[in-house]
């Protein structure tokens, strides 16, 4: 798939994902939850579509494991920024919205 085509399927599936979260559970406004999710994936998948373009072989799911978990991590602390939230809600958030992006 092309990084382009990667990049705007991760942000179709994944700003959804994380207004729905957000909203819910910590009544954030849409409009701001939808461009931090945007800005946090415009900062983490550049990166992550570098790195795993190095990982050649059987070592791949590993990788990509490992990377998936850092990029969780960063944007709920990102996210959590942001939005000026506490606690694990933007993780959670985050580890939900980049499970969706993966499925998809």
């Amino acid at each position: 798939m092309p990084y382009p085509a990667a990049l705007a399927l991760t942000v179709v599936t994944e700003v959804p994902v994380y207004v729905a979260a957000l909203r819910l559970a910590a009544a954030t406004a849409p409009g701001r939850t939808a461009l931090a999710a945007v800005m946090v994936n415009c900062v983490t998948h550049p990166p992550l579509w570098w790195f795993l373009r190095q990982v050649h072989g059987g070592s791949y799911w590993a990788a990509f494991a490992a990377a998936a978990s850092a990029v969780v991590l960063a944007e709920g602390l990102l996210m959590s920024r942001a939005l000026r939230l506490r606690g694990p809600l933007p993780y959670a958030a985050s580890a939900a919205a980049n499970a969706v992006s993966v499925l998809a």
